[in-house]
This record gives structure tokens, C-alpha cells and sequence, in this order.
């Protein structure tokens, strides 16, 4: 296979490649922030014990585990400007990869608050902290650090799926390997080459988690 393989074509593509990873870093970092703010306001929403609150958030949450992540983009793509609501197509795909990670998101946090001892939180109470320090100064950062391995596990998820924005031609690094393999007839070097990629990024995530691992044990040895 190596006798065939042309690693020259791969060289003069690189820059169409470095761009289609530099697309995916950032839709991927503000899709992840995205996700992450809807996750903690759905479980925030979920464990409120008030059906007025807790219903939409677990009906969001149901109903965005319950279908394929295609379906939503191709909703969100083709549906949303029939309803007058026009977005681009990098606009869509960072919507669609927010609120499918969020409803994930929100479960995994959902695991961790419901792990911290109910003492910690009667002592919270009890000490006439609000609602929102509770939640910035004992919840989150005890649900977030307990949940990071999973957390890993839903961003990387996140990564991965964001090959899907292809098909709506948004040019990311699934992008970048289909336009190799169409203009060069070259599909075993292009998406090689995107694979390769979508490692580093996944190794340069786990570095990065288990850095902020330490961190916060660290944080809570103090």
C-alpha cells in the first residue's frame, strides 16, 4: 500500500488541510461552549423539582437523544428558512452540534450533581447561600470534576461528529478530504490524511483533560 501511496500530493494539500483543522478547532471550541452552557441550564432546569421548569428541559433533553444527530442538521439546514429564520451553514452546524451535545452534556452533569453528598448541600443551604452560589462554589466545580472523564468521552463525541457538517458544505477537515479524493482521485491519502488529523486533535483533548484533572484535585487538596 506504502508503494502507492503519494505522500507529495498529501505535502501540497496541506494547506487546504491546515485550513479545514483550523475550521474545525474553532466551530468544534464554540460548539463545545455551547453545549456546555446548555447542559448546565437544562440540569439546573431538571433537578428544580418544578414541572413548569423541569418539563421543557427534560422534553429538550428526550427529545434530542432520541434522534440521529443527520436528522437534526438536515433539520436545522433545510427547515429552519422555511420557518424565516435564515442561517449560514457554519451558523447551523454549530447549532446543531451545541444542542445534540448539550442534552448529552446534561445528563453527564445531571450523574455528578446527584453524586455529592446531600450533607454538602443541607450545609450549603443552611449557611444562606443562594442558589447561585451553591452552584458556582459547590456543585459545578464537585459535578464537573467527578465527570470529566465523561466529559472527554462527549467532546471528543463532539469532534467527531462535527464530520457530519461536511454534508452540508461546511469546509472542515472531512471537507478538506473529500475535495482531496474529488480533485485528485485520491480518497486513501485524503482521508488518511483527515484521520491523522482528527488523532492529534483527540490526544491534544485527553492532555488537556487530564491536565484539568489535576488541577482541580490539586484545587481540593489545598
Amino acid at each position: 500500500m506504502l508503494k502507492t501511496f503519494n505522500f507529495r500530493v498529501i505535502f501540497e494539500m496541506m494547506p487546504q488541510f491546515l485550513h479545514g483543522l483550523g475550521n474545525t478547532a474553532w466551530i468544534c471550541l464554540v460548539a463545545l461552549i455551547g453545549a456546555l452552557l446548555m447542559g448546565i441550564i437544562s440540569c439546573v432546569m431538571r433537578l428544580s423539582g418544578k414541572r413548569l421548569i423541569s418539563f421543557p428541559a427534560v422534553a429538550y433533553i428526550e427529545m434530542i437523544r432520541s434522534t440521529p444527530l443527520l436528522a437534526q442538521l438536515y433539520f436545522f439546514y433545510f427547515g429552519l428558512p422555511g420557518l424565516g429564520i435564515p442561517l449560514t451553514e457554519t451558523q447551523t452546524g454549530i447549532m446543531a452540534l451545541s444542542l445534540n451535545s448539550g442534552a448529552y452534556t446534561a445528563e453527564i452533569i445531571r450523574a455528578g450533581i446527584v453524586s455529592i453528598p446531600k450533607g454538602q448541600l443541607e450545609a450549603a443551604t443552611a449557611s444562606g447561600l443562594s442558589l447561585f452560589q451553591r452552584l458556582r462554589y459547590i456543585i459545578l466545580p464537585q459535578a464537573i470534576g467527578v465527570t470529566i472523564p465523561a466529559l472527554l468521552g462527549q467532546m471528543i463525541v463532539l469532534v467527531k461528529d462535527s464530520a457530519l457538517l461536511a454534508l452540508i458544505s461546511v469546509f472542515e477537515l472531512t471537507r478538506a478530504g473529500q475535495l482531496m479524493a474529488s480533485e485528485r482521485f485520491m480518497p486513501a491519502e485524503g482521508f488518511f490524511t483527515t484521520a491523522a488529523f482528527y488523532l492529534v486533535i483527540y490526544f491534544v483533548l485527553k492532555f488537556l483533560s487530564q491536565q484539568w484533572q489535576k488541577r482541580l484535585i490539586f484545587q481540593q487538596d489545598r
